[in-house]
């Protein structure tokens, strides 16, 4: 597995992307970074540029992009506007690309939370519908979309595994896949057998911190963490864990997160 972390959860920058750590990341051996798209969306070109320059020069990639929509872009409901949520889907793919990200991750739990009054089913199929829209844009960039089931006080649609795969098998659509976060597990308390459900066929993208306070991973945790990397090893899973987690001690938090994950993996 390769071992990365979510630079937005310590960002300290004005533009909240955390892009400051990416030197630090790098040199305390991370194998990648990921970096929110609703943030590098507010940048302007040339900060963009400079964003991508740093990754460059420090030779660390941008493996993965969370953060897809703003909370202020509806994705479901009547006020949903399809030709508005391409538009900034494609442009958040296509910097998403021009990162070298091979996944980006459906999460944005104000975005596709379903308003009230308006039915589960049709939520449920504008959120589908736009999936397969989304299909061949990113497959331009050689991207996955990953659904990211995220837990009730975050988003009341997609909240379990199951409801990820479900969601997956319904689109129908080979780069449109699954994430698991070991945070969000929890917080549902689904058991970590569901990652073999359908983890061998849909599983693309990972996301771990202690569920406890959503900190960097504790070695005294260490057998709270076992059963799911018991579990994605069973399925084969070999790809990106990323520690999307919060800090106050950062590098040397990642670091201990680094070593034990390797550990584990």
């Amino acid at each position: 597995m390769k071992y990365g972390c979510c630079l937005n959860m310590v960002s300290s920058g004005p533009d909240r992307t955390g892009g400051e750590w990416i030197p630090q990341a790098a040199m305390a051996g991370c194998d990648y970074v990921e970096l929110p798209l609703a943030e590098m969306m507010l940048l302007e070109e040339v900060e963009f540029k400079a964003l991508k320059k740093r990754l460059e020069d420090t030779g660390i990639p941008c493996r993965a992009c969370n953060n897809f929509y703003p909370g202020t872009l509806r994705l479901t409901g009547p006020e949903s506007d399809k030709d508005r949520i391409l538009g900034y889907s494609s442009a958040a793919l296509k910097r998403a690309g021009e990162l070298g990200a091979s996944c980006v991750v459906f999460g944005s739990g104000k975005a596709r939370s379903i308003p009230p009054g308006f039915s589960y089913e049709a939520g449920y199929d504008q959120i589908a519908g736009l999936l397969r829209r989304l299909s061949p844009i990113a497959e331009v960039y050689g991207i996955s979309v990953a659904i990211e089931p995220l837990r009730k006080a975050e988003c009341n649609t997609i909240n379990t595994l199951k409801e990820g795969y479900r969601l997956a098998q319904d689109v129908n659509e080979k780069n449109i896949r699954v994430l698991v976060d070991f945070y969000h597990l929890q917080e549902e308390k689904e058991s970590v057998n569901d990652i073999m459900l359908y983890g061998k066929k849909y599983l693309e993208h990972v996301h771990f911190a202690n569920p406890v306070g959503r900190i960097y991973p504790r070695r005294a945790d260490e057998a709270l963490y076992r059963p799911f990397f018991g579990a994605l090893k069973a399925v084969g899973y070999d790809k990106a864990v990323s520690f999307e987690a919060y800090s106050k001690d950062f590098v040397n938090d990642l670091k201990d997160a680094l070593r034990l994950g390797r550990e584990l993996g």
